[in-house]
């Protein structure tokens, strides 16, 4: 599986964007995620690991705790192969289209 394909499977659970999305607003423990989410601490620690595991969030001792943080340039990097990838498909459609649309070549043969 590619890294893009490992990120893709990894935004696959909703609670892992969750956690994303309060990890971009500021660094948090898999305690203090928890308080915010409807899973356990270990429930979180696991879908910390996945996403650490995929290069998405880091973690730093801080005292006695560990505290997470997302890492922006995994997912920019996602999206802009996403873009491309919709950039691509959008040219070909376009391109399908106006063959759709035009006059069939039989259309215009005097008989």
């Amino acid at each position: 599986m590619t890294g893009a394909a490992r990120v893709c499977a990894a935004l696959g659970d909703e609670t892992r964007w969750r956690i994303l999305e309060l990890l971009g607003v500021a660094p948090a423990s898999a305690s203090g995620l928890a308080d915010r989410l409807p899973i356990s601490r270990q429930g979180v620690t696991q879908h910390l690991e996945v996403l650490r595991d995929v290069g998405l969030v880091t973690s730093r001792r801080d005292g006695r705790q560990v505290l997470y943080t997302v890492l922006g340039a995994e997912l920019a990097a996602l999206g802009r192969r996403l873009e491309e990838a919709g950039t691509a498909w959008d040219r070909s459609l376009a391109a399908l289209k106006r063959a759709a649309e035009a006059p069939s070549e039989a259309g215009h043969r005097d008989g």
